[in-house]
């Protein structure tokens, strides 16, 4: 993507283009992938050598498209605030994530994650037809995670910790993503090179390691694209067209992403239980439904009272 592509309207129209269900898919998948290369380089870099990585490489990606000191030094206060709050965020989450999935199994991580985002659904759900999906997304959810607590007070923590900033990605993200989808991955783009220079001391260290190794280096890269740079984009694309509540919803679907990304690249083979999670989800899904985006004021027809005709 160059920075033609997000010229006025450009990304905006591109967004447009494709369902935002469709972008959110995209953004399921490589949730999974990215987390599974980054366990694999853990023993070699580090885990925070490895969240360093991450964070340096969606930085890096984002700087020729998105100029993020042009969006820091030319928005408003509040909006500035918003970057800063986000970029601490994405910075913590990734870390506590990689030091969680250091000690605890992926489905106890994953599943204090969608505690959090299971309440921002049903805080903004306002219909029985909504409520039921959730009802339904949470039983797929269960169904598809065995959930086993474990006696490692640190990694509960780190989980937790995990957990509340996942929460607070989606409410600053789908901030960020509103007046469009180009806007949205410019404060994307800020937000992470903010992040960089927060995390650049704490896992700099142990990242340096790995630079006399091409291949480590090529490995790390790919974890930041495949973690930070392609999700986050389709994350905001999705974001910018869905209210907060929706897209909470839809991240019942990770589970259900994983089971089959599971099955095609690890030859896991998914179990009638995990079938049936996965149908309980879609199903959800199915039946939610987003409410309608809001008429713009100049669409906005204006009801002329008898008196006011008289007059």
């Amino acid at each position: 993507m160059t920075s033609d592509s997000i010229a006025p309207g450009g990304l905006n129209r591109v967004a447009e283009s494709i369902p935002p269900h469709a972008w959110f898919g995209v953004s399921a998948v490589f949730h999974y992938l990215g987390p599974s290369f980054a366990v694999l380089l853990f023993p070699v870099v580090g885990v925070l050598g490895v969240a360093w990585f991450r964070i340096a490489t969606a930085a890096f990606v984002f700087v020729p498209f998105t100029k993020p000191w042009r969006t820091i030094l030319q928005t408003d206060a509040s909006t500035r605030w918003l970057l800063v709050g986000l970029g601490l965020c994405l910075a913590a989450m990734n870390t506590s994530f990689y030091l969680a999935l250091d000690r605890l199994p992926m489905s106890l991580v994953a599943a204090m994650e969608f505690v959090g985002t299971i309440g921002v659904a049903l805080w903004g759900l306002r219909t029985r037809r909504n409520g039921a999906a959730l009802v339904l997304a949470v039983i797929g959810i269960f169904v598809l995670i065995d959930v086993k607590w474990v006696s490692d007070p640190l990694g509960l923590f780190w989980a937790m910790l995990n957990a509340v900033l996942f929460v607070g990605y989606i409410v600053l993200g789908h901030k960020a993503a509103q007046g469009g989808a180009r806007g949205g991955v410019e404060r994307l783009g800020a937000a992470m090179a903010i992040a960089f220079v927060i995390l650049m001391p704490i896992g700099f260290v142990e990242a340096v390691s790995a630079f006399g190794m091409p291949l480590v280096v090529l490995a790390g890269i790919g974890v930041g694209v495949c973690s930070s740079v392609i999700p986050y984009i389709c994350d905001q694309l999705a974001m910018s067209r869905l209210p907060r509540a929706s897209f909470a919803l839809l991240l019942a679907l990770l589970p259900a992403t994983a089971t089959i990304i599971a099955a095609i690249v690890l030859a896991q083979i998914p179990t009638a239980q995990d079938l049936m999670g996965i149908a309980l989800v879609m199903i959800a899904i199915a039946v939610h439904r987003p409410a309608p985006p809001p008429v713009p004021a100049a669409q906005q027809q204006t009801i002329i009272l008898p008196d006011e005709e008289k007059a």
